[in-house]
This record gives structure tokens, sequence and C-alpha cells, in this order.
């Protein structure tokens, strides 16, 4: 199963504050026993949304809307694409997760729609 483990934003990722060197270390770390364990995919951390834009689609008309988006904890900091066997495997990898912000924080996961979803 593939899926994808959404790491939330926060007040401090969404004002640009970086990670301390320690925790990037950490994380440096448990990505790789992700990626010797063959869960990891690809990864990747975002910008604030300040430097994001949003297109709304109504009928033929394209709306750009400008960041920054709030609140904050409803924005994507970054995210994992993992290949695991279940989400019980996913939850038991991300238990062992050092907390990406500075603050309390929530991670999602989120398993992909696979053929067989689509299957009549």
């Amino acid at each position: 199963m593939r899926c994808m483990v959404i790491v939330k934003a926060s007040k401090a990722s969404e004002k640009g504050v970086m990670p301390s060197p320690e925790l990037l270390a950490a994380m440096g770390k448990y990505n790789d026993e992700l990626i010797k364990a063959g869960i990891i995919k690809e990864a990747g951390g975002l910008r604030p949304t300040s430097h994001g834009k949003r297109v709304r689609f109504s009928g033929a008309q394209r709306i750009v809307i400008d960041g920054p988006f709030t609140p904050a904890q409803e924005q994507i900091a970054g995210y994992w694409i993992w290949q695991v066997k279940s989400m019980d495997e996913a939850v038991e990898w991300l238990k062992r997760c050092p907390n990406p912000m500075l603050e309390d924080s929530e991670i999602e996961i989120r398993p992909e729609f696979e053929a067989a979803d689509f299957a009549r």
C-alpha cells in the first residue's frame, strides 16, 4: 500500500522558522531508517504558504489566490510517500518519528487509491 504522510504546518513553520540542527539530524536519522527499510519513496519539505498560490475553479473561470493561507495547522509543511504493508505498519513507523515541529503537531497518513478501487 502506498500512502502519503502529511506533516501539518505550525505557526512557526508558517513564519519560516527553520528546524534546529538537532532536529534536522534526528529527522535525517529517521529518514535513513525509512530508506534502509525500503519504506520511503519520496519526501519533501514545503515553504510557508506565503510563497504559495491557489487556483480556484468555478465553471470556466480560474481565480488565482495568493498565500498565506490560514489556519496554519490546516496547511501542509512537508510530506513523505511511503510503501507499507498496511495502515498499521505506517502508524508504527510514524510513532517512531521525532516531532517535526517546535510545538505540538500532527502528522496525517492517507492511503492512495489503488487500481482495484476503480474496478467495476
